[in-house]
C-alpha cells in the first residue's frame, strides 16, 4: 500500500505511528552542540574521565526529556590529555571548528588558566567544576566548583576549632591552585595566631611518587609535641603514592590527620582504604549523603555507567547543577547566544543533592553548603560536619590586594572592581 502524507496527516497510519509517539520530536536542520573539555589520558584521567561520563549522562537524560529550544543536544568530546597549552587548543577547536553553544570541563587551575584568554577572546562559556583558588572572576567562566571560603577556610577551622591542630603541613601539587590556596591559609593560619616556623608548606610535580622524605619531614614537625596537621592540595595520581606512603609509615589519623581538598571518592576507589579511615576531605558533596534527590542522581548515574559500584562525587554534582542552570537560562532567554544566556544565568536557583538550593550569583559563583567527611573502610565518607549554602567569594578576605576586591558582572559589568578606587580592572597578569 503507498501512504501518501496527506494519509499519514490524517492518522491513516495511526498504528504504524503510535510507537514514534513516545520518542523526542527536534528540529531537524541542526542540534545544540555541548563541548566535554575534559582530560581522559594523563596524570588527571585518574578524576576527568568520570567527568565527560556524567556530562554525557546529562545530555542523554536532557535529549530524553524533549532537548533544548526543540532541538537535540549533541556531545562533543575531546581529549587535552592532562596537556595544558592543548587545553587552549581544544578549547579554541571546540569554539571556532565545533560551533559549542557551551563547554564543561577542566580541573586543574592551570588547565582553566589555559583556555581563559582563548574563550574571553571569541566569546565562549565555561563550566568549570572544580574547588580551585578564587582570585578570578570572568565574564565567560561559571565556577560551580568551591572558592576558598566555601573549602579550604572551613577546613581550616575544622582542624584548629574542633581537632586542636597546632602545627600545619601545607602539601601541594606544583601549580597555580595550590600555590595560591596555600597563600591565603598562611595569611590565615597568622591571623588565627600560628606563628610563621610552625606552618610548613611543601609542593611536589604532577605525578611525583616518591613521598618517603616528605612523609618524614611531616612526622618530625610533631617532635616537640605539638599536635600536626596536613592539608593537602595534592592532586591526580599522585594522591595514590602519597596515601601508600602515609600507611607504610604508620601513620594514622588520630595521629597525624590528613584533610584533602582534591581526593573524593572517585580517587579512593582505585586505593586501599583500609589504612585511611579516619583521615578526612572537605567537599561540598559526598555520595553518603541521604536525601531523595541524591538517592535519584546515584540511582541515575548507576543506570546509565551500568556498574553498580562506580561511585559519584562533588565535581559531579557540580555539573550536574551547572548544566541543568544552563539549561533553564538557554529555556529563559530562548537563544544559545553567550551574553543573553549569562544574563539569564545571574540568579538561577537549583536543588543541591545534599539539600537546600544552589544560586547563581553575580560573581558567577554558587552558594554551596560545606561538608567535611571521613574516611571508612568502604571508600565512602561519614558526614562529620555540613553548613547550610555559603556564597562564594571570588576575592578572599586574607589578602590585603584581594580584600578590597569585589565581582559583579551583573550591576557592575566587572570581575575584579576596587571599592576603594571604584574602577574596574582587568586582570590579565595571572592568564
Amino acid at each position: 500500500m503507498k501512504l501518501t502524507r496527506r494519509m499519514i496527516l490524517a492518522g491513516g497510519v495511526a498504528s504504524i505511528a503510535a510507537p514514534l509517539l513516545n520518542r523526542p520530536v527536534f528540529a531537524a536542520e541542526d542540534t545544540i552542540k555541548v563541548g566535554i573539555l575534559h582530560s581522559l589520558s594523563g596524570t588527571m584521567a585518574i578524576s576527568e574521565t568520570t567527568l565527560k561520563d556524567t556530562m554525557l549522562m546529562l545530555i542523554e537524560a536532557q535529549n530524553a526529556k524533549g532537548g533544548l529550544l526543540g532541538k537535540k543536544l549533541e556531545a562533543v568530546v575531546v581529549d587535552p590529555a592532562s596537556d595544558w597549552p592543548l587545553f587552549a587548543e581544544k578549547a579554541r577547536e571546540l569554539l571556532t571548528v565545533d560551533k559549542v553553544a557551551a563547554m564543561f570541563g577542566c580541573w586543574t587551575s592551570v588547565s582553566r588558566k589555559s583556555v581563559l584568554p582563548v574563550i574571553e577572546e571569541l566569546n565562549g562559556l565555561l563550566f568549570y567544576p572544580v574547588q580551585y583558588e578564587g582570585e578570578e572572576s570572568s565574564k565567560n567562566v561559571i565556577y560551580t566548583g568551591a572558592a576558598p571560603n566555601q573549602q579550604a577556610i572551613p577546613a581550616t577551622d575544622y582542624f584548629l576549632n574542633e581537632l586542636g591542630i597546632q602545627k600545619f603541613a601545607l602539601l601541594g601539587t606544583d601549580y597555580v591552585y595550590p600555590r595560591t590556596t596555600n597563600n591565603i591559609l598562611e595569611a590565615y593560619l597568622k591571623s588565627k595566631g600560628i606563628p610563621a616556623e610552625d606552618i610548613f608548606v611543601n609542593y611536589t610535580p604532577f605525578g611525583h611518587s616518591d613521598w618517603a622524605k616528605i612523609v618524614a619531614d611531616v612526622v618530625a614537625l610533631g617532635a616537640d609535641g605539638k599536635k600536626v596537621g596536613v592539608i593537602s592540595t595534592i592532586n591526580g595520581d599522585a594522591n595514590v603514592g602519597f596515601y601508600k606512603e602515609l600507611a607504610a609509615a604508620g601513620v594514622t589519623a588520630d595521629k597525624l590527620p590528613v584533610v584533602a581538598f582534591s581526593v573524593g571518592e572517585e580517587e579512593l576507589s582505585g586505593l586501599d582504604t583500609s589504612n585511611l579511615v579516619g583521615h578526612l576531605a572537605a567537599w561540598n558533596y559526598f555520595q553518603s549523603a541521604e536525601t531523595p534527590e541524591n538517592k535519584a542522581f546515584i540511582d541515575q548515574w548507576h543506570a546509565f555507567i551500568k556498574d553498580d559500584k562506580r561511585t559519584t562525587n562533588d565535581p559531579m554534582e557540580a555539573h550536574y547543577i551547572g548544566f541543568n542552570m544552563w539549561v533553564n537560562a538557554v529555556t529563559a532567554a530562548g537563544t544559545t547566544e553567550v551574553d543573553a544566556v549569562l544574563d539569564a544565568l545571574v540568579g538561577q536557583k537549583f536543588p543541591n543533592l545534599t539539600g537546600g538550593m544552589a544560586e547563581l550569583l553575580p560573581n558567577h559563583h554558587l552558594t554551596k553548603p560545606v561538608l567535611i567527611g571521613e574516611i571508612r573502610a568502604d571508600g565512602q565518607f561519614d558526614i562529620i560536619s555540613q553548613t547550610d549554602p555559603v556564597p562564594g567569594d571570588a576575592w578572599t578576605d586574607y589578602l590585603p590586594e584581594s580584600a578590597v576586591l569585589e565581582a559583579d558582572w551583573k550591576d557592575l559589568k566587572c570581575g575584579m572592581y576596587n571599592k576603594d578606587t571604584k574602577t574596574c580592572v582587568q586582570l590579565k597578569s595571572n592568564y
